[in-house]
């Protein structure tokens, strides 16, 4: 059994001027209030650090590394009070689900990726710690989301960070608290800053039909004519896709369904390799999340490479995914859980990292 304390957050405790909360294993916890109210717990170690939304939706807000920024780039320079999805955009890691998710089609009435990505936090604990990987310092926290005669459930995420390393650890737990079934959706959306010139390197055949191109757009935007044309070219060839060319402007967005191949452990990796042979990584289990989404959308306002985002349906809304057959079924008292490894590596990890997609994909 991994050696743990757990540390209750209380929303007084956080000040305006950020302070430090517990220091461990060569790790430090810090409180703070965002500009705009929002409190925020940091979490650094000897090669980075991560800033956390205890209370709202437990996002990771940014994660910076070897001196590098790793989410994406959005007009939100600090996140806002909202349960509005669009209203405070810009997260490393945002939880989407869980009684829908994706674009909400004509007929659904859940909101854009649904009530997870802000969700209130009634309870929020800071984690200190040793286990097989090392010192830790993390964050769990409950959301209970409660509508008469509809939906009664609860999310408990958890986020870990160790000592000296760039890769996350995180779970999610949901656990349907009705004595009647829950249909279940959710996605982890995970947000990398593109970098210009990156290869995406992942375990998706190569072929069309395993790497598809999503044509509906949200009714909020407008597409123009140089999209239609980057459109058109995707479907024809989506590997154009896996290049991070800097003179290509993508917006609104591209969003492809993956269907990605796991490893011998039951691991699927993606990548972003960096032309210095550094890399961005996401890892899931499809046995857990068994569909996987790529988003991207590169202009003057947003740049964002949502490398991986391992879903339990794809991004048409409720009533679409349903009548696919990829809403999940959660019995009374019963209980969804996924794990999710992510962040950067240095050169010599990223290497190994692709071997290991290598050999996946010279055994498919």
């Amino acid at each position: 059994m991994p050696d743990q304390t757990f540390i209750n957050l209380r929303p007084e405790q956080f000040p305006e001027a950020e302070t430090v909360l517990a220091t461990a294993g060569g790790m430090t916890a810090s409180l703070f209030r965002y500009g705009s109210g929002v409190l925020g717990l940091r979490l650094a170690n000897r090669v980075g650090r991560i800033s956390l939304l205890p209370f709202q939706g437990q996002q990771i807000w940014d994660a910076e590394f070897f001196g590098r920024q790793l989410a994406m780039r959005s007009m939100f320079d600090e996140p806002v009070a909202t349960t509005d999805y669009l209203g405070n955009y810009g997260a490393f890691l945002i939880h989407c689900g869980a009684t829908a998710m994706g674009g909400p089609g004509p007929t659904d009435k859940h909101p854009l990726h649904g009530e997870l990505p802000n969700a209130p936090y009634g309870q929020a604990q800071l984690l200190i710690g040793s286990d097989r990987h090392g010192a830790y310092m993390g964050l769990t926290g409950l959301y209970r989301h409660r509508v008469a005669f509809s939906h009664h459930y609860a999310a408990e995420p958890t986020v870990w960070l160790h000592a000296d390393s760039s890769r996350l650890r995180a779970e999610l737990v949901i656990r349907n608290l009705k004595h009647s079934p829950m249909e279940l959706m959710y996605l982890a959306h995970i947000n990398f800053r593109p970098v210009d010139q990156a290869r995406l390197v992942d375990t998706v055949p190569a072929e069309a039909r395993h790497m598809r191109v999503r044509t509906t757009l949200p009714p909020q935007f407008t597409p123009s004519d140089s999209y239609r044309a980057l459109l058109a070219a995707v479907r024809a060839d989506p590997a154009i896709h896996k290049v991070m060319d800097p003179d290509r402007t993508i917006g609104p967005e591209l969003v492809f369904a993956l269907d990605c191949l796991a490893d011998r452990e039951g691991w699927a990796h993606s990548l972003q390799l960096h032309p210095g042979g550094a890399a961005d990584f996401v890892s899931h289990r499809p046995d857990q999340l068994g569909h996987g989404l790529r988003w991207i959308v590169r202009n003057l306002d947003q740049d964002a490479l949502g490398l991986l985002l391992p879903a339990t349906a794809e991004a048409d809304g409720y009533t679409a995914e349903k009548a696919k057959g990829n809403l999940r079924l959660l019995p009374p008292q019963g209980e969804f859980r996924c794990d999710l490894e992510f962040g950067t590596l240095e050169p010599d990890e990223a290497a190994a990292m692709q071997q290991r997609i290598d050999e996946v994909m010279r055994g498919r």
